[in-house]
């Protein structure tokens, strides 16, 4: 079993594409880290949001394979914050700093939720022209932890990390989810205790998604189902941690009850749905094929309008024709009402 930090497609994600360290803050202890790569030109890229467990580096098969087809793609590590709309300030400065008017967000558990929150937090001046929720989730509430929320910030290190792997769920998956759990392992251990008390501190504390704010909001949920005489390699650490895992539907390894997940349905009736036979938690990593090809699908939508994620020149003639023909008759449809 080939470990994924010492491939080949990781380690030329790490030799030709740079890593870059922002500061928006006053506070110059907070640095984003973020790896940008792809065409400038574009201004509305899709950006990836880690878990809890993750850092930029995880979104690495998606900025390759994405940037290949032609994509602008942004995976970043968010510094440390305390407080939800801190976070959401955080995120409005850098996307200033960037330059970047609206983007595309697609967030893994943690990640997905703090996407969310962002869009709804400027949802008067709307900065998210679209969310893909992997292993998200709409309510904290759900994981009743919100009572613990203001007391990570004490834990050490060594403790933080104990509850997160305490909760991964345990049991046999295949050999590309085994490798993606251990690559997981690996980048949690990068993270010191500030990382990772201040993400279990917004992961935990009182706050839910008003979905009235972001009604416009293109969304598309990624579900991951269950085939079980496909499990045959026992977890060699752990599965995303059960207390803080979400919503990518992962329905072969989720920590999530089916009330929390039937909740996110609710909460986005309108959103496209893809499914996954396999994935685990981390079906970016070790489903990274079928992952990239539901973002380019979500992504399509958007050809031929100034919110395309991707450069003109490399999208066939035919498609944005077909493309601006629907732009066209959805035109026509507002004008009728």
């Amino acid at each position: 079993m080939e470990e994924i930090k010492v491939s080949p497609d990781y380690n030329w994600f790490r030799s030709t594409v740079p890593l870059r360290r922002i500061i928006v803050d006053d506070d110059d202890s907070k640095v984003w880290s973020l790896y940008d790569a792809g065409p400038k030109s574009i201004r509305c890229p899709i950006i990836f949001l880690p878990p809890v467990s993750g850092t930029a580096e995880v979104f690495f098969q998606q900025v390759l394979a994405l940037t290949g087809w032609g994509y602008r793609v942004i995976s970043l590590q968010y510094p440390v914050y305390w407080d939800l709309m801190e976070f959401c300030d955080g995120f409005r400065k850098l996307l200033d700093h960037l330059q970047l008017d609206k983007v595309h967000l697609f967030g893994a558990s943690l990640g997905g939720f703090l996407a969310q929150k962002f869009a709804e937090c400027t949802h008067k001046s709307p900065r998210v022209h679209s969310l893909l929720l992997c292993n998200s989730f709409s309510d904290t509430s759900i994981f009743n932890q919100t009572w613990t929320a203001n007391s990570f910030w004490l834990m050490p290190a060594f403790m933080l990390k104990k509850i997160v792997l305490a909760n991964f769920a345990k049991g046999p998956v295949d050999s590309k989810m085994a490798e993606a759990i251990d690559f997981m392992v690996d980048r949690l251990e990068s993270l010191n205790q500030s990382d990772l008390a201040s993400r279990l501190t917004l992961n935990c504390q009182n706050s839910y998604v008003e979905p009235h704010k972001i009604k416009d909001v293109a969304v598309t949920i990624i579900d991951v189902s269950v085939e079980p005489s496909r499990l045959v390699h026992p977890v060699p650490h752990i599965c995303e941690f059960s207390l803080l895992c979400g919503r990518f539907e992962v329905f072969d390894q989720s920590a999530l009850s089916l009330e929390a997940k039937e909740e996110m349905y609710k909460l986005y009736p309108n959103a496209r749905r893809a499914h996954l036979k396999t994935g685990g938690n981390f079906p970016y990593l070790c489903r990274s094929a079928e992952v990239n090809l539901y973002i380019q699908i979500h992504l399509r939508q958007f050809h031929g309008t100034r919110y395309a994620a991707i450069s003109p020149s490399m999208v066939s003639a035919e498609e944005l024709e077909v493309q601006e023909g629907h732009v066209t008759s959805d035109q026509d449809c507002d004008d009728n009402q």
